[in-house]
């Protein structure tokens, strides 16, 4: 899935979270915040696949073979 779209999907989330009358400010702040830092280690990990992809080619299909591309 391209960038974009999970960049649309993490605001989805965040709002669907503000809008919840179940949580807590203190539950919506920590949940946001775990999102947020979920959806920049996923992003590292994408671009650190590519990267290597990139540099060594071989590793394509072990990636490709693992779900990772």
């Amino acid at each position: 899935m391209p960038h974009h779209k999970h960049h649309e999907k993490l605001d989805q989330l965040k709002t669907a979270i503000e809008k919840s009358e179940k949580l807590s400010e203190e539950e919506k702040s920590n949940a946001i915040a775990h999102l947020e830092e979920w959806y920049e280690e996923d992003k590292a990990f994408g671009t650190l696949i590519e990267e290597l992809t990139q540099k060594f080619a071989v590793l394509e299909p072990i990636f490709a073979e693992l779900g990772l591309l």
